[in-house]
């Protein structure tokens, strides 16, 4: 902790100081959940710019240097278990453990960056909520301004629009990129990233979105004519039955069950370049859990054998990834906490030859612990 401060001070001192995330509230009911902070000029005098993000609502306030320090001891000794800050030259991060322990992680920068004084009241989006199709869509009012009840579901799509992007520039693709949203629902990421990607990328990028539902998929095909939105279309058909020309990037967000394996299994298929997948429910590995009676210390009580559940399908469906060779990384959303919908799986296609024995071993040791009969993506075996 003393460390993280030397080096806060140090970064001030030289004009090094970029910005500090605070993250992990250390109460999981914190209606608190991130504090962003940064610079800004106002009026020719320095100031530290807190964004307090809340479950549904953000709040700025401007604070003098002696009032940032005193504020960010507090927060990092009453709400927040992690800190990360950055500066021109080097990225510090701050753990602390429930236990109050400590850890510091110091990484350089490989990377040019500069401070930003800009104190810009205009909220710098991902995506541009003036833009006709989300009031077709129903996230705006037709002047573009984001509707009350849809303040949160317009923060996570651009959430998950940064992190596609991240993922997206960390991997090698040709010229033209065949993206598939498998259950896309209403499709509103996949809007978002048609609009994000068509301005951010000098690549041609063709979009389908994958939904079984007819009324939704007319409905949103009528959107994407009228708005002249080209490389953009929906499908209307069942995951498993979609049969796609070719697939670089598969994406399937919340789809229910094992409609998540369906998808793996097309992108698998398809030798997707990436698979990225937000897990919905686990009813199917629950229920052989349950059938089996196999139970230990844990699963004996209802909500871990649940949790249980829920890391048992998604290590498993790593694993098979894997084994097709894929590197594979569990990442959670603290921001997307309020739901249980907050953990993203991704699979990255690579060149190196997995260790299947060693794969397929592991999976039959999961799966003979707890009972396990069959795990629905063990389908792509047969």
């Amino acid at each position: 902790m003393e460390r993280f401060f030397e080096k806060l001070t140090a970064a001030l001192q030289q004009g090094s100081f970029v910005k500090l995330t605070l993250s992990k509230p250390v109460a999981k009911s914190d209606e608190l959940r991130n504090v962003y902070i940064k610079p800004v000029r106002i009026k020719d005098r320095l100031m530290y710019s807190f964004t307090y993000r809340y479950d549904r609502r953000d709040e700025t306030l401007n604070y003098d240097l002696e009032q940032f320090v005193s504020l960010l001891e507090s927060l990092l000794n009453n709400r927040f278990l992690s800190a990360s800050l950055f500066t021109v030259t080097e990225d510090i991060t701050l753990l602390i453990s429930r236990k109050g322990k400590p850890t510091l992680i110091c990484k350089p920068v490989k990377e040019y960056r500069e401070v930003d004084l800009e104190h810009d009241h205009v909220k710098n989006r991902l995506i541009d909520p003036r833009n006709i199709w989300w009031f077709r869509l129903g996230l705006t009012t037709r002047e573009g301004k984001v509707l009350a009840d849809m303040q949160h579901k317009f923060k996570q799509i651009c959430k998950y629009v940064e992190i596609v992007d991240s993922l997206i520039r960390n991997t090698s693709f040709d010229d033209e990129l065949r993206i598939a949203d498998m259950g896309a629902g209403k499709g509103y990421l996949t809007f978002a990233l048609y609009e994000y990607l068509s301005k951010n990328y000098n690549k041609r990028f063709i979009l389908e979105g994958v939904e079984v539902r007819e009324d939704i998929v007319l409905k949103v095909n009528e959107i994407i004519r009228d708005c002249q939105m080209p490389d953009f279309d929906f499908i209307q058909s069942a995951i498993e039955d979609y049969k796609p020309q070719r697939i670089d990037v598969l994406i399937a967000l919340h789809a229910c069950n094992t409609a998540t394996d369906d998808a793996i299994i097309k992108g698998i298929e398809n030798n997707a370049k990436l698979i990225i997948c937000a897990p919905c429910c686990h009813k199917q590995i629950r229920a052989e859990m349950e059938k089996s009676g196999v139970s230990d210390c844990m699963t004996r009580y209802g909500i871990f054998m649940e949790r249980q559940a829920v890391m048992i399908t998604d290590t498993i469906r790593a694993l098979i990834m894997e084994y097709f060779g894929y590197k594979t990384q569990i990442m959670e959303f603290i921001e997307m906490e309020h739901t249980p919908k907050n953990v993203l799986l991704v699979g990255k296609k690579t060149d190196v030859v997995p260790d299947k024995k060693l794969i397929m071993s592991q999976i039959q040791d999961i799966k003979k612990h707890y009972g396990i009969q069959y795990h629905y993506l063990e389908r792509i075996f047969e």
